[in-house]
């Protein structure tokens, strides 16, 4: 059994440069690999491409990247949140391919499984098959869409094992999983690290076959990007 297990963040995130394509998984502020951005920021690398399906808030998540004017580009599907990255797209300081949903997430998937490209009727005659080839099948067209290429994935999950086994919980498993193994290197960062082979095999979302490095996370402050309450009676 070959185990994945690393110190820490900063012997993960090894082999990081300026200038590459990191694919970070999480949803809104839920399950985003807080310490690995944390070191990218602290690393201060620049020009990088980013593929994540939002862009965290102004000060959080992929936010603090943007703060520091480290992404060159993001490759992501819902952006609402961040009046940052609204400022940067709109006077031309951030290039930004906006991409459907579920054609990122397929985009991701197909990128694991080793397919180059796929096609889909998302987005066709519309801006996002500008420069597409396009195809009929049944009576209706589709998008051709290329897998991605990243260098890095950086994903976060509840709980993993030192063979680089992962469980994810609740809204946490959303595009994490699909971006295990979709990259040259995936890094995952868990809440808890246990010895290989104590993990139900029934219970494992992704195995370790399609990560690289594996270290257990620190101080998660897994912050609520809107907090809606009801007012007490």
């Amino acid at each position: 059994m070959i185990l994945k297990k690393v110190a820490g963040v900063e012997e993960a995130l090894q082999g990081v440069e300026s200038g590459m394509t990191f694919m970070l998984g999480g949803f809104g502020l839920c399950g985003i690999p807080e310490n690995a951005i944390a070191q990218l920021v602290e690393l201060g690398i620049e020009n990088i491409t980013c593929i994540s399906n939002n862009a965290g808030v102004d000060d959080f998540g992929l936010g603090l990247l943007l703060q520091k004017h480290q992404i060159k580009k993001m490759i992501s599907s819902y952006v609402g949140e961040n009046d940052e990255f609204e400022r940067q797209m709109l006077s031309g300081e951030l290039e930004v391919e906006l991409t459907p949903q579920g054609t990122l997430a397929e985009k991701c998937r197909a990128a694991q499984a080793g397919f180059p490209a796929f096609y889909t009727p998302a987005g066709y005659g519309t801006e996002v098959s500008m420069g597409k080839e396009t195809r009929e099948f049944n009576g209706k067209m589709y998008v051709l869409e290329e897998a991605f290429k990243a260098d890095f994935s950086f994903v976060k999950a509840w709980k993993g094992d030192e063979a680089g086994n992962l469980i994810f919980k609740g809204t946490a498993r959303n595009f994490n999983p699909c971006m295990c193994g979709a990259a040259k290197i995936t890094v995952a960062e868990v809440e808890e690290l246990v010895p290989a082979g104590e993990l139900d095999p029934n219970q494992i979302h992704v195995p370790g076959i399609f990560v690289q490095r594996i270290f257990q996370g620190k101080d998660y402050e897994k912050r609520i990007e809107q907090k809606t309450v009801r007012k007490r009676s």
